[in-house]
């Protein structure tokens, strides 16, 4: 019998206590060994000191035989057992479980990938070589290649907070800027998202590193807060002598010898649902990049971390993205939910853009990941979504080229970008800095990308989808 993840959360999986079951998921061991005992997961784990802490999102495994490890995607089939009060706190366990070869392959299992891991054949095809451990790590000349490879390619960034320019106290304070220039230089980065945080004096990162709005901002708050924050964002280009992309003609002649930004708004609080606020900030800050919601329910609409409170996007949302489409002012749907994704599909006249985020399988409540329909329609209207690294997700370089490239499996090579939110994770990120934007790009040739595909990855995705927009 097939079962899947969704399964466990209900009381069937109890049910079928004995029975012969198959299910997909990834191991998790602490080395990358061949071994007949393992934890099953539904998405990757870097180790079992970092499984699911509930019980129905893991499976102990038992095999007859030693199977290969490193963090690999398999189908598996056994005999289902259920536990009760276990020592381990475990609930259930898969016995005399054997590999077998996915019927359907799992996602970023493609002709590509298995090419690229050198997996083309035999019992190995039930492994997935999306994985991280399919492709090794690009050597040194393989990163000087893809160095020279982006020497003239316009690559770009959907979604950063580089230079230190966010947070109360450093605008408070007046704190000094983080080089941005230098290492987009260094990295033959050419372009910027740079992005202000709308609904920082209302949001908090929480005990349980969550980022929740803890208050509700005195009506004019957050636009007054925006001004100081869009000043300090410009403060910071004039600083770093980058250049101010406003226009498809700036867009086009963006190099990293001369690193530019796009202005950038996470979360459009300080609009008020008000769409002449929109002709403000276009004219007096050259916002050109705007994010509907960010991390509180603000009057644009549903996010993905709280409960719904507006079904979705609403009339607001609505009349602020037609003003957007009217502009010249990129689109932007992070954060937001399906619902809120749904219902500006239906109503841009333009490609939107989903900044950061990363696919998973797995339903679960207040996750800023998507399942394959959220991608799906993003990628519907000819948008973009970015990829972004934080290592709880993608461990290294390696997971992170592979993680793009299931989102690349599941919608299009012309659907895909990199969003890193640098600056902005609370997790350590695959990506530190820009300086290993190569190595990036060589992981992607190691995964069977061609160079024009690597290039749509790293910006040519994202320019197309700009320039539909850009006046």
């Amino acid at each position: 019998m097939r079962i899947t993840w969704d399964t466990l959360t209900g009381s069937e999986a109890d049910r079928l206590a004995g029975a012969w079951v198959e299910i997909d998921g990834w191991i998790a061991t602490n080395d990358d060994a061949p071994t007949c005992h393992f934890a099953l997961t539904a998405e990757p784990a870097c180790c079992t000191g970092h499984l699911p802490r509930d019980p129905r999102a893991r499976i102990e495994v038992f095999t007859d035989e030693a199977v290969p490890t490193g963090s690999q995607s398999v189908r598996l089939a056994g005999r289902w057992t259920v536990l009760e009060n276990d020592a381990l706190d475990w609930r259930y366990q898969l016995h005399e479980a054997r590999l077998l070869p996915a019927a359907h392959p799992a996602p970023g299992f493609t002709r590509r990938t298995v090419l690229a891991s050198g997996l083309a054949g035999g019992a190995m095809l039930g492994l997935s070589a999306w994985t991280p451990s399919a492709s090794a790590a690009p050597n040194e000349a393989a990163i000087a290649a893809a160095r020279q490879m982006l020497d003239d390619a316009i690559t770009i960034d959907l979604h950063s907070h580089t230079g230190s320019i966010g947070g109360l106290k450093r605008i408070q304070e007046r704190a000094p800027f983080t080089p941005v220039a230098e290492p987009m230089k260094a990295g033959r980065m050419a372009v910027l998202n740079l992005a202000m945080v709308a609904d920082t004096p209302a949001t908090a990162v929480t005990d349980d590193k969550r980022i929740r709005p803890f208050r509700d901002p005195a009506p004019g708050e957050l636009y007054a807060y925006a001004q100081q924050a869009f000043a300090r964002l410009h403060e910071m280009v004039k600083a770093q002598k980058l250049a101010v992309i406003t226009d498809a003609a700036s867009l086009k002649a963006a190099h990293s010898a001369r690193p530019s930004v796009i202005v950038s708004a996470e979360g459009a609080d300080f609009t008020e649902g008000r769409t002449n606020r929109v002709d403000e900030f276009y004219e007096k800050w050259q916002l050109r990049h705007l994010q509907l919601t960010h991390y509180r329910v603000n009057e644009l609409g549903d996010i993905q971390t709280e409960p719904p409170v507006h079904g979705g996007l609403t009339d607001a949302g609505a009349a602020i993205i037609r003003r957007c489409n009217e502009r010249g002012i990129i689109v932007d749907i992070a954060h937001g939910t399906y619902d809120l994704v749904k219902r500006a599909a239906g109503i841009t006249t333009k490609p939107l853009v989903l900044s950061h985020t990363s696919i998973t399988m797995q339903n679960r409540p207040f996750t800023r990941q998507i399942l394959p329909n959220h991608a799906k329609l993003v990628a519907s209207t000819n948008g973009v979504i970015g990829i972004w690294p934080p290592t709880t997700i993608f461990p290294d370089m390696e997971a992170y080229a592979a993680g793009i490239a299931r989102m690349v499996d599941l919608t299009s090579i012309d659907s895909v970008g990199i969003g890193t939110d640098m600056q902005g994770l609370l997790s350590p990120s695959a990506l530190p800095s820009y300086r290993q934007l190569p190595e990036l790009a060589a992981a992607l040739l190691a995964r069977g990308f061609k160079r024009d595909e690597m290039l749509k990855l790293l910006g040519g995705n994202f320019m197309r989808v700009a320039l539909a927009s850009l006046a």
